[in-house]
């Protein structure tokens, strides 16, 4: 139902800090949930963040509490994903995705997701 389109990965070491960003394709973007999602070679997808509607409530996952920040500017339909003090367990590909009914950790509570963009983390 919405298009996402994820940018802002890339190579970076480790310490580091990385901003990503996923914009919709919708007009009604203040109606969905956001998260932030990775998956790792051979290993299963893992909620990340997830940032209410108006962007007052967020979730993290226990591993990048503290080290990453999820954010969204409805006036430009596009939610962050601001990644610090990165380390090697980071390395994945992120996925957004949007969830227009109630949305928890459980990428099945999501109906639209983007691509995927890489984040590569090196010693």
């Amino acid at each position: 139902q919405v298009q996402l389109v994820e940018s802002g990965g890339g190579l970076v070491q480790t310490g580091g800090s990385l901003r990503l960003s996923c914009a919709a394709s919708t007009r009604t973007f203040s109606m969905y949930i956001m998260g932030w999602f990775r998956q790792a070679p051979g290993k299963e997808r893992e909620f990340v963040a997830r940032i209410s509607r108006s962007g007052t409530i967020t979730n993290y996952a226990d591993s990048v509490r503290g080290r990453f920040t999820i954010s969204r500017d409805n006036a430009r339909n596009t939610v962050y994903l601001q990644m610090n003090s990165l380390g090697l367990g980071d390395t994945a590909v992120y996925h957004c995705a949007a969830a227009g009914g109630v949305a928890t950790s459980s990428p099945q509570s999501y109906e639209s997701w983007g691509q995927g963009t890489q984040v590569t983390v090196s010693s």
